[in-house]
This record gives structure tokens, C-alpha cells and sequence, in this order.
């Protein structure tokens, strides 16, 4: 991967968290993108499926400040996010998978009434992705190349990785 080619990466995974475009991420942008879930699959914020999301949210906001909140002001700039969130996710996606596990199984849940069964349609996984920002060919890429059961679902955990995977991006060769 090139400089430009990862610069180019690297923008777009914060712009799909900076959900208010206002260039730093934060509290409100992990709440902005808990509602437009919602929204997407038509649940109610005052529900069960809804507060779960929204506490969710709140636990991937925490960790992410942890982990590239730099200055503590609870923002996270684009250079935070470079050099703070970027790098300990190529250093360590599953332990931001873990951050991320908490709204990730919300979002399947609040996607999917029928958790009766565990995973979820590698569709939902790109309608959840396109709905928080990212590049549709992204997302639809994404979502088929997970491997999928009998059952035409996907793993959660499985999904988890795959976003942490997604979200970390790989430096230039030096």
C-alpha cells in the first residue's frame, strides 16, 4: 500500500466516525450513529433493542477515548485517530474488537428481532456499515466475503473481526 492509498484509508475510517463531520470524534458521534441504526431498521429508541444500542455506544465511545484520547478533552482528532486509534488497531484488532463487541452485538440485535439464532445476514453487516458511513463497495465487499453457514448467517464473532479488521488500516511499506 502507498502513502496516498493509505492516507486515503485512514480518512475514510475516521470520516465513517466523525459522523457530524465536524472533524474530531466524539460522545455525539457514537450517539449519532446508534440513532441512525435505529432508524435504518425501524426500532424505537425507548425500547429494550434501542437502549441497548445506545449503551453500547457509549462502551465503544469509551474505549475508543481510551485508546486515542491522547490529551483527555474527549474529543478525538483525525491526528489521535492516526497515530493513536489506527496504530493500536493494527497492533492489536481483537482487543478493539472487544471495544467494539458491546454495540456490534446491539446493532445485530436491534438489525435482527429473530436472535433466536446466533450471527446474522452478511447483509445486515453491509446495510449497518453503509448506514454508519462507510463506502457502499466497501461495505458490500465486506459483507461477502465472510464466510457463511448452513444457515446463511454469519458468526458474530466472526462479524466483530471482520469490522476490527476493516476499521485498522495497514501502514505504507517503508
Amino acid at each position: 500500500m502507498d502513502s496516498a492509498e493509505y492516507e486515503r484509508k485512514i480518512a475514510s475510517r475516521f470520516a465513517s466516525f466523525d459522523q457530524d463531520g465536524n472533524g474530531y470524534i466524539d460522545r455525539q458521534d457514537f450517539n449519532a450513529a446508534a440513532k441512525a441504526v435505529l432508524a435504518e431498521f425501524g426500532v424505537a429508541a425507548r425500547s429494550d433493542r434501542g437502549q441497548a444500542l445506545y449503551d453500547g455506544a457509549e462502551a465503544f465511545w469509551q474505549g475508543m477515548a481510551g485508546i486515542a484520547d491522547v490529551d483527555g478533552d474527549q474529543r478525538v482528532t483525525r491526528e489521535e485517530f492516526v497515530t493513536g486509534a489506527a496504530k493500536r488497531l493494527r497492533d492489536s484488532p481483537a482487543r478493539f474488537g472487544e471495544i467494539a463487541r458491546p454495540f456490534l452485538h446491539a446493532v445485530l440485535a436491534a438489525a435482527d428481532e429473530d436472535r433466536s439464532r446466533s450471527g446474522a445476514d452478511p447483509r445486515v453487516l453491509a446495510r449497518v456499515m453503509k448506514v454508519l458511513g462507510a463506502p457502499e463497495e466497501d461495505a458490500d465487499r465486506l459483507a461477502a466475503g465472510l464466510p457463511v453457514g448452513e444457515d446463511g448467517r454469519v458468526a458474530e464473532n466472526t462479524i466483530i473481526t471482520a469490522f476490527a479488521g476493516y476499521c485498522g488500516v495497514e501502514p505504507p511499506d517503508a
